[in-house]
């Protein structure tokens, strides 16, 4: 048990080293330009709080 433990631990370890990795190359390098435009495209950067519509009205 101990072995799955320590296989576990290390590719948890590696998986946070490749997110990193990745997430550093994509927004600090600004590697892919198209993925940045995106994301503002869509509205993932921006912290505003809009109001909710309401799509479906209850029978009174």
């Amino acid at each position: 048990m101990k072995k799955v433990e320590r296989f576990l631990i290390k590719l948890v370890i590696v998986q946070f080293l490749f997110l990193f990795l990745s997430q550093f190359l994509l927004h600090q390098m600004n590697i892919f330009p198209q993925i940045k435009n995106l994301t503002k495209y869509e509205g993932v950067n921006e912290n505003t709080l809009t109001d909710i519509l309401q799509t479906f009205q209850g029978k009174d």
